[in-house]
């Protein structure tokens, strides 16, 4: 292949490959030809062009194939307009003679095709070039035309449309001609060359302007008569032709100065006349003289109805939206006319087509073509429409007496009028959504009013299509839901004497009823009890009066079947009700059965059936919707009826033979029904009715008492959906789906409408369908006794089965009629035995089976060869015997090799596909090569296409089930795919469907080989990427389709080898087609290519913006932007939605300014809210950019749709994702400062900081909009902002944040959500975003924090007014989430008010001044007093506390197993009602966390100490609204005095508050946000901080070991550091109360009893033995939860860990979060011993006393700043704490104490010997060893090795060489030698007061540097001063003179004092100082020293002297330092 890529065809290379391989190679050639004659140098071109004409036109002759023809036109043509033109004449004539060659062989054909296209393509590329030379071209082709195939004839048609595009309007001589000659042709019998007119004819109107004038008539009757018998191409071909030339009649394109006579405009009124015609009459229709007509009586052709309802749509899309929008009101009355003529309804089921072609013209141009505004106007349109119709129908129903013929017509007429335009009011509303309420709210128009009215129409089909626009207005507008049943509840009970009222008003309260679970706020509980009474009632009421007893009893049954869809909550409470009326309903025994069939009158019956099909139907409902209601005893007591009614079914015909056949439609409802209920329930259920049941069924199906065929639908939906392509079902994935149902062969799908079936109503709508549409009944029964059929088939036993089905399928051979419900039966049956995993049976069934499903596949009809192929391959399946396929393979093996016939070849090889579908490729791998070669020979039957197709299809089942097992056959396959598209003509769009099919399959066996290099390989994938061009350049949108599916599963393999340069811009393109499949294969496959490469995407996709293609300046993302507004298909939105998403997250933060203008662009169209200065300011903003937007847009006429509002929601939900994307990336975003500096070093740099004004401004819209889910998600951006937000600071303004400027849109925007009108779920989040707002900070000043503070207390009262308040509109959990929401945000701000508080009260009061240094802290000191914010939550804070804890103690009850549901209170709590429990549950599960943390921080402030004496009372009963406030601290009058006392309140409040924290740490689930288990562990360091609560817990020590497990598991599955910090706090709480509890304890005891004084401490855990307990020991609990901690911090600690061999040793630095928690963990360990008897603690100091040692070990590690860590300390400050314990002294345990304590010092000194690996810090391995020392006795640690010990540590410190050490060190001998025991003491007085001398002797030599050295020094000197001080008084002499000779050294004499460093004047000043202290001291010493050593003496008098003299020159500056008597640097905490 490579070869083939050279500018000249390379023929050397040509002549050596095989023949078949060489029209691959020159396509090759060809594709690179073409790609790079673009680019190519045109100097280059010229030299060689000579070489390359003479290449293509030889090529011309030999016979190319199509594809290969189309490329080399496109090529010749393209070398001629970058070439030179001479020889471009010479080529002309050359196709020209070809053309006229008389040569009519098959052969020479590809030839004069390839001539044909090479003409069209000069012409269209050169134009007006070759002008000169066109009349002869066109004449020569109009005259070939004429005698040209098929084939032929469609090439010539598209050559001559290219002709007519390139001349444009200088064709104009010839266009009569071509008229004349293509109009004939629109009746060819071949479909191909109908598309090809109608698209040369489109091509011609736009210059012919006789089409659209003179001829305008005959057109459309051509266009008419084409339609005809067309198939679903040419439809679309036709419709668009007919509906432009329409729309050019009525708006001409181009006024043009024409022929004198002056062409007169057409006039809506006759252009939309003469559509109506196609619409009624057909094709043939006024051709005909009048009498003809009436002879013909000829039905409406239905093709052309639904070509011609597709021309309408066509027509107003040309026109425009804005057309529309004017004239909206003829084109409705046009419309809807047409349903109301006779003639569209003759039949009913023609009437129900008519509807759905008038439905789909509305939905097609109101639903996409206008705005929201429009939409809102047109649906007043519509409205007066039926208030227009309603009102004639009223005048002739009350005028009956007059002439009633005529007027009965018009009602009848009306009603499908009705029908049409309330759908379309329903789809119209429900699509507006929210956005719809000003239509319901302005009176004027007065749409329910008008609605409501249909209700009463007389026909059936109306008033269902009211109640169904009733249910639409309400799930759009949900708080109208409520109002509507009361108001439909009410009109029942003042109508019930009219039986419309009746029916109409239950159809309106069932469709309500239905609309429910579209509204997530449901409607109150009351609403069941009041349906079920007035079904109650109108079943009662049914018999008294016979002319309503019809209408009450179907009324009553409707209104139980819909409240069953309520779901279980509703229905438990009236099941036993229900099941007592559908008991009545039958008869009770065989007996009454009996005599029933003697009894009653044909009305009776009628209305007996029709009670008990509603009974059925109420009961199918019933087990649908509430499953788990089914218990076995419910299930036993609705068999009862269920078995008479199937006994009554064997009674039934007798009694339509006795009265009448009226009744038979009844009948068929009640088995409808009674199969529906059978198929959902149990086959078990009803084992016994088996075979009675089975002879029903298979009598329903072979028609047995009915000889007319019906139609069935289901055969369709059973077979495989891959199969679509042979039965052209793949229309059910167009745009066009509703009304091409209507032309499907051996299909009832298109006749559905709701009044078949009236239980619809209130049903789920199947997916994808905008108006339920049940299928007539007879088609419902037999679908309904298929499906049973195949559920109850398997589970017979098998002796029955062998019988039954044999006769059975006896009966359906020879009855033929039954063939389509043949196929369904079977293919049930055996699905059904397939996925019930069972066998076949006896050998007789299987025989029988097989026989009918062969005899099947040779049937000429392709659905039932379809099903029988299925039924073969699932048959397969189901017995899995290997001889069994192998027969069934041979058979179809030998078939295929002697039929030479279509239908058994079609047959036998889609039965191989099948048969390897569904056994696999292993169970089918040995008839591989034979099935494969096989069809590989089928495929090439040129003469067949039908053949072909079947072939290709079974292929490529056999290709994707065999997987790998197929490698070896890829080749052969692809080159024969290959082969077959470049031959096969594109007419036969299914061949090449097919092919694209397979080429799928072969690229996903292949798979991720295709990357390889091997030369095997890269031919395979040349050979896939040639095949792909191929069908990428296909005409028809399917093959297109595949052919991107196959380019995108190459890209998920092989994706160096796709090309996107030209793969994404097709893409682009395609996103704008007219079909469906190929808009959905061009998204998925961006959405695939935006997941890894979203930048390269965007980027083609801007190139195309260049040539003005379909994108914009917007990019790629506003197009995709824009579909979301057309497009309605769910999977296609989703994908969209996925692609937007993948293209944000990996573009959006480098983008951002794009991506926010997109979004704001998206959010700023709501509903044109913007008033006029924002306009203006949009017109100045227009700048160069704009320029370039409007130049593109010449067709004004069609303005895009503003976006509507789910696309708007989306763009919110987008917003969110930028911030959150943002968060991840920059801190520069959250930082105006960084972002301006980073702006100012590349101006590129964009910050989300930048932008804030804008993400601000469009939360601001989304949330103040009309539709609630968008206010939803702009409340939900708005909060992001404010937490994301609230800390920047604002630069230029310290001490204040950015946000603060933007107070008053927060306000502005969350004001609207607290209105009396907002639904519950907006109010709930915008409390949220209140509590946010508030608690964040941002505010500084009271007052304007009031605002919103407002808002919050507006709703606290709302809250109060407890359960019975106001109106409901919402299920009472939607009250509950409100109120819930509000305590929620009041708890918030509470919190933070409190956390605010308590930093203000452990602040030092600071200056006034310093505002500068913490600008977080709650704005500028003189602002505010420091508890601001917690003076706006004191008032509320009684109510608040009683709400909170009832809230708690409802959530408590809500959160108990549901075991002790019997314990609930019976009435509900305080915020919830028993019925809503489900639902409630999730909303307090939402909002308990912060409420405890708020409870707890209450009850802590307040001390326990309020007694609520009201709280039990009114949290009982918050209906007493006259103490809702008031309720005072004392006890108010109505309360009984028996309330409980304090204590046991403050018990029951502990129990509470720790039972939630407990039940909710056990295991909270991991999708739980952290913060609620932060808020939980918050709230009980809290509550343990109160000496109450700690009392509580300490008393029950289980209560703590339970608390504590807990908190360990927790530990366990939750990671964050934040929370294992509080999770340590807490524990310390815990540990702190049981050592108060234990020291009260103690301490009492002391008093008691004085004379024993060992008792008192033999308390605690451990008592005399030691032992503790897990689970019932306090300190063992604790010890376990540290442990953990340690090990997960430090996993060397233990041993375990250390020796795993996954452990790695490397030792990592410990994180500033793991040092805290360290440190916490330790100094908890600490405290424990304190806790434990004596005996106690010898248990557990060894553990404790090593962990210690240990973590002192791995963390006192020296580091360059000397900062002691966190968890040294906390080490250390433990060993003091264990050593000085108290309790251990005792006897019994001194030796072990003794043992532990010199073990431990052991071990320190062990690990800190010099040598030791990461070098210790000295100064805490000290300090740890005078801690001992210190704390120890001397009889302990004074053994001789530790002491030597120790001096070797000192000593080594002293010799350090670093100065800090040396200070330390001086600084703890002080201590030691201070120390009051001499004994311990004086050892290391002796052995290191020496070496101290020493080294402060040597200071002389070596002064001071530093500030450190110096103060070494110092330290030294103290310690000296401080041996003077011990000394005798006999010895102080000696060491004077040790000291005062070292002092005297330091001065310095004047000379050396003036250059000295400041470190060695400050050791001067020292020594001065120190000798002028000490002389006083010890005069008598001092004087003998000084006299031994006169030269000391001079010394000293000159330092004095000179210090004087210095001193009175200095008395102007300030006096000299004092001299440090403490050290600079402390240690972090002191430790003496």
């Amino acid at each position: 292949m490579e070869l083939a890529h050279s500018l000249l065809l390379n023929e050397e290379a040509l002549a050596q490959i095989t023949e078949a391989k060489r029209p691959v190679f020159i396509f090759e050639w060809l594709r690179f030809l073409d790609k790079v004659l673009v680019a190519a140098n045109k100097t280059d071109v010229k030299e060689k062009q000579k070489k390359l004409v003479e290449q293509l036109t030889g090529l011309i002759s030999s016979s190319p194939g199509p594809p290969t023809r189309k490329l080399l036109a496109k090529n010749l043509a393209a070398l001629y307009s970058i070439g030179d033109t001479f020889t471009v004449f010479q080529t002309l004539d050359k196709c020209n003679d070809i053309i006229k060659s008389k040569d009519d062989t098959a052969a020479y054909l590809p030839t004069k095709l390839a001539a044909v296209a090479c003409v069209g393509a000069f012409y269209e590329k050169m134009g007006r070039m070759l002008g000169s030379s066109f009349p002869e071209t066109v004449n020569n082709l109009l005259k070939s035309l004429k005698s040209a195939e098929s084939q032929g004839r469609s090439e010539i048609l598209m050559s001559l449309q290219k002709v007519l595009n390139g001349l444009g309007g200088a064709a104009a001589s010839c266009h009569r001609d071509i008229y004349k000659n293509a109009r004939s042709l629109l009746t060819d019998r071949s479909m191909a060359v109908r598309c090809a007119v109608a698209k040369c004819l489109l091509e011609l109107q736009n210059e012919a302007v006789f089409m659209w004038t003179a001829e305008l008539e005959n057109v459309a009757t051509l266009c008419f008569k084409a339609l005809e018998n067309s198939n679903y191409g040419v439809r679309v071909a036709v419709s668009k032709l007919l509906g432009t030339v329409m729309a050019t009649a009525l708006i001409p394109k181009q006024a043009t100065g024409m022929s004198p006579s002056g062409f007169r405009r057409a006039t809506l009124e006759e252009v939309l006349e003469l559509m109506a015609t196609g619409f009624l009459r057909g094709g043939s229709g006024f051709l005909k003289s009048g009498g003809e007509m009436l002879k013909v009586g000829g039905s409406v052709n239905r093709e052309v109805r639904v070509g011609v309802t597709q021309a309408y749509v066509v027509f107003v899309t040309t026109l425009g939206g804005q057309w529309l929008e004017r004239n909206f009101a003829t084109f409705l009355s046009h419309v809807l006319d047409l349903v109301s003529h006779p003639r569209a309804t003759q039949t009913h089921v023609e009437a129900v087509y008519s509807r759905r072609c008038v439905s789909f013209i509305l939905r097609a141009t109101v639903g996409s073509l206008l705005g929201e505004k429009a939409q809102i106007a047109a649906a007043k349109e519509i409205c007066q429409a039926i208030g227009k119709q309603m009102k004639a129908v009223e005048a002739v129903v009350n005028d009956a007496n007059s002439e009633n013929k005529s007027g009965a017509a018009d009602v009848a007429a009306s009603q499908h009028v009705m029908v049409c335009a309330l759908q379309e009011l329903g789809s119209l509303v429900q699509s507006l959504n929210a956005t719809a309420s000003p239509l319901i709210q302005e009176p004027s128009i007065g749409l329910l009013e008008t609605v409501t009215s249909v209700l009463l129409h007389p026909s059936m089909a109306a008033r269902l299509a009211a109640a169904w626009c009733l249910r639409c207005v309400a799930v759009a507008l949900p708080f109208q839901l409520t109002p509507f049943l009361d108001r439909c509840a009410e009109r029942l009970n003042n109508l019930k004497t009219s039986p419309e009222a009746v029916s109409g008003y239950s159809f309106a309260m069932a469709a309500l009823l239905g609309g429910v679970h579209q509204c997530p706020l449901g409607i109150p509980h009351a609403k069941g009890k009041m349906v079920v009474s007035i079904a109650e009632d109108l079943l009662r009421t049914a018999a008294q009066n016979s002319r309503l007893s019809l209408q009450r009893t179907q009324a009553g049954w409707l209104l139980l079947g819909a409240l069953m869809t309520l779901g279980p909550s509703v229905v438990r409470y009236h099941l036993p009700k229900m099941l007592l009326l559908w008991r009545n309903v039958f008869p009770r025994s065989l007996k009454e059965l009996e005599a029933e069939k003697a009894r009653g009158d044909s009305f009776t019956w009628q209305v007996t059936l029709e009670g008990r099909a509603g009974a059925l139907c109420a009961m199918r409902s019933f087990v649908a919707h509430c499953p788990e209601l089914l218990t076995e005893d419910v299930i036993r007591k609705l068999m009862t009826p269920i078995e008479c009614a199937m006994t009554m079914m064997s009674h039934i015909p007798s009694v339509i033979k006795a009265h009448g056949a009226h009744l038979k439609a009844s009948a068929a409802m009640v088995r409808l029904r009674l199969y529906d209920i059978l198929a959902l329930l149990p086959p078990k259920t009803y084992e016994g009715s088996f075979n009675a049941l089975l002879r029903e069924l298979v009598a329903e199906f072979t028609l047995t008492d009915n000889s007319a065929n019906t139609t069935t639908s289901l055969l369709r939906s059973l077979c495989h959906y891959d199969d679509s392509v042979l039965l052209g079902s793949w229309l059910q994935e167009t745009d066009h789906k509703s009304i091409e149902d209507q032309l499907q062969p051996n299909s009832a799908s298109g006749s559905g409408a709701l009044e078949h079936d009236p239980s619809s109503i209130y049903l789920r709508i199947p997916a994808g369908e905008a108006v339920p549409g049940p299928l007539p009944l007879g088609v419902s029964v037999i679908d309904a006794s298929v499906a049973l059929f195949g559920v109850v088939c398997p589970h017979v036993s098998y002796k029955h089965r062998s019988v039954d089905i044999g006769v059975q399928f006896q009966n359906l051979m020879l009855c033929f009629s039954g063939y389509c419900y043949l196929g369904e039966t079977v293919l049930m049956f055996v699905n059904g035995l397939a996925e019930n995993k069972s066998t076949l049976g006896p050998e007789e069934v299987r025989k029988s089976a097989l026989t009918l499903v062969m005899g099947a596949l040779d049937n000429p009809n392709p659905i039932l060869r379809c099903a029988a192929g299925e039924a073969l391959g699932r048959m397969a399946q189901v017995v899995g015997e290997a001889s069994f396929i192998a027969r069934m393979a041979q058979y179809s093996f030998d078939k295929l090799k002697s039929a030479r016939d279509v239908v058994s070849r079609t047959g036998h090889s889609l039965a191989l596909g099948c048969l390897h579908r569904y056994v696999g490729g292993i169970g089918s791998g040995q008839h591989l090569k034979t099935s494969v070669s096989i069809l590989l020979a089928l495929a090439q039957d040129g003469t067949s296409p039908e053949v072909q197709t079947w072939s290709l299809h079974s292929l490529a089942l056999i290709v994707d089930s065999s997987g790998p097992m197929y490698r070896g056959y890829v080749e052969p396959t692809l080159s024969l795919v290959l082969t077959l598209l470049l031959t096969v003509p594109p007419s036969h769009t299914e061949v090449h469907q097919c092919l694209g099919r397979c080429l799928g399959a072969i690229i996903t066996t292949v798979g991720p080989e295709l990357q390889g290099n091997g030369a095997t390989i890269s031919t395979i994938r040349s050979s896939c990427l040639v095949g792909c061009a191929i069908t990428q350049d296909h005409s028809d949108s399917l093959v297109q389709a595949a052919a991107i599916s196959c380019l995108q599963q190459l890209h998920m393999f092989a994706p160096r080898h796709v090309n996107l340069s030209s793969l994404v811009p097709s893409l682009c393109v395609h996103l704008c087609s007219s079909h469906l499949l190929l808009r959905r294969a061009a998204v998925a496959c961006l959405r695939q290519l935006a997941q890894r490469e979203a930048s390269e995407v965007c980027e083609y996709a801007m190139s195309l913006a260049k040539n003005g293609v379909n994108i914009t300046e917007t990019g790629l993302e506003g197009v995709l932007f824009g579909m979301l507004d057309r497009e309605t298909d769910r999977k296609l939105c989703s994908d969209i939605h996925d692609t937007l998403g993948h293209m944000l997250s990996s573009l959006a933060v480098e983008n951002l300014s794009h991506w926010l203008m997109l979004c704001k662009d998206v959010l700023a169209a709501s509903s044109g809210k913007c008033s006029v200065d924002e306009e203006s300011e949009k017109k100045d903003e227009m700048d160069d950019d704009s320029m370039f937007t409007t130049l593109g847009e010449e067709d004004k006429s069609k303005p895009s749709v503003a976006p509507r509002w789910a696309t708007r929601v989306f763009a919110a939900d987008c917003l969110c994702r930028v911030i959150m994307l943002c968060e991840n990336a920059n801190k520069a975003h959250f930082d105006l400062a960084l972002a301006r500096s980073a702006r100012l070093k590349n101006p590129k740099n964009d910050f989300l900081v930048l932008h804030l004004s804008d993400l601000i401004r469009m939360a601001f819209m989304a949330a103040t909009d009309h539709s609630n889910q968008l206010r939803m998600a702009g409340l939900q951006a708005l909060e992001d902002i404010i937490k994301k937000f609230a800390s920047v600071p604002e630069p230029e303004f310290p001490g204040h944040v950015i946000l603060e400027q933007y107070q008053a849109n927060v306000g502005a925007a969350l004001r609207p959500a607290f209105s009396q009108d907002t639904p519950s779920d907006i109010t709930a989040k915008a409390c949220q975003v209140c509590s946010a707002w508030i608690g964040s900070g941002v505010v500084s000043d009271l007052n304007d924090l009031r605002r919103v503070h407002n808002l919050l207390v507006s709703s606290l009262d709302k809250v109060q007014a407890g359960k019975g308040s106001s109106s409901q509109l919402y299920r009472e959990s939607a009250t509950t989430m409100e109120k819930l929401a509000v305590l929620k945000a009041w708890a918030e701000v509470y919190v933070v008010a409190m956390k605010i508080k308590k930093e203000a009260e452990t602040k030092p009061k600071r200056v006034l001044k310093s505002t500068e240094e913490d600008e977080d802290d709650f704005g500028t000191v003189d602002e505010l007093p420091p508890d601001s914010l917690i003076t706006l939550v004191q008032p509320e804070l009684p109510a608040l506390s009683r709400l909170w804890l009832a809230a708690l103690k409802d959530y408590a009850l809500l959160t108990l197993p549901a075991e002790f549901a019997t314990q609930l209170p019976p009435d509900g709590g305080a915020f919830y009602t028993p019925e809503t429990i489900d639902t409630a549950r999730l909303h307090y599960r939402n909002s308990w966390a912060p409420i405890l943390h708020a409870v707890a921080l209450w009850l802590n402030s307040t001390g326990f100490n309020v007694s609520e004496s009201t709280e039990d009372t009114a949290a009982a009963m918050p209906n007493s609204q006259k103490r809702a406030t008031s309720i005072m601290l004392n006890q108010t009058p109505g309360t009984p005095p028996t309330t409980k006392s304090l204590p046991e309140i403050n018990k029951d409040r502990m129990h509470l508050i720790l039972g939630v924290s407990i039940q909710f740490l056990c295991s909270p689930r991991p999708e739980e946000p952290v913060e609620h288990v932060t808020s939980c562990l918050q709230a009980l360091h809290t509550l343990l901080d109160s000496p109450c609560a700690r009392i509580h817990i300490a008393e029950d020590q289980l209560l703590g070991v339970e608390l504590l497990s807990v908190l360990h598991r927790l530990l366990l599955t939750w990671d964050p550091p934040s929370v294992q910090l509080l999770v340590t706090g807490v524990v310390q709480q815990i540990v702190r109360a049981a050592q108060d509890y234990l020291q009260e304890k103690r301490n009492t005891l002391n008093e008691d009893d004085n004379e024993e004084k060992e008792n008192p401490l033999a308390l605690g855990e451990g008592g005399e033995s030691g032992g503790l307990v897990p689970g019932k020991s306090l300190v063992f609990a604790a010890m376990e939860l540290l442990m953990f901690i340690l090990v997960r911090h430090m996993p060397y600690l233990s041993s375990k860990v250390s020796d795993s061999p996954s452990h790695v040793a490397a030792k990592s630095h410990l994180s500033e979060e793991s040092a805290r928690l360290v440190a916490a963990s330790v100094n908890i360990l600490s405290d424990l011993p304190s806790l434990c008897s004596p005996a106690g603690c010898m248990t557990i100091l060894p553990t404790i006393l090593f962990l210690i040692t240990r973590v002192l070990k791995e963390t006192a590690v020296k580091s360059a700043d000397n900062q002691v860590p966190p968890p040294v300390t906390a080490a250390l400050q433990g060993i003091k704490t264990i050593v000085t314990l108290p309790t251990v002294k005792t006897d019994e345990t001194q030796k072990q104490w003794t043992g532990l304590i010199r073990s431990t010092l052991a071990s320190i000194l062990e690990d800190s010997q010099p040598a030791s690996k990461p070098i210790l810090d000295e100064v805490s391995i000290l300090t740890a060893i005078t801690l001992f020392l210190w704390s120890a006795s001397p009889e302990i640690i004074g053994v001789q090795s530790l002491q030597n010990g120790c001096m070797n540590r000192f000593r080594s410190a002293l010799n350090s060489s670093d100065p800090w050490v040396q200070a330390k060190c001086y600084q703890l001998l002080l201590s030691v030698f201070q120390h009051t025991n001499r004994a311990l003491s004086t050892p290391y007085i002796h052995s290191l007061a020496p070496i101290m001398v020493e080294k402060l002797k040597a200071v002389e030599r070596s002064r001071p540097n530093n500030n450190l050295e110096l103060l070494a020094v110092q330290e030294g000197i103290k310690v000296l001063e401080t041996l003077v001080a011990l000394g005798e008084e006999q010895n102080r002499v000696q060491l004077l003179a040790l000291l005062v000779p070292t002092l005297i050294s330091y001065l310095l004499n004047e000379d050396a004092f003036a250059s000295a460093s400041t470190a060695s004047k400050d050791l001067h000043e020292f020594a001065l100082q120190n000798l002028m202290h000490i002389g006083p001291l010890y005069p008598h010493a001092f004087k003998t020293v000084m006299g031994a050593a006169p030269e000391l003496k001079t010394r000293l008098e000159t330092a004095v002297r000179a210090s004087q003299a210095s001193k009175a020159k200095a008395a102007a500056r300030q006096p000299p330092p004092t001299v440090h008597s403490t050290p600079t640097i402390k240690l972090k905490t002191s430790f003496f």
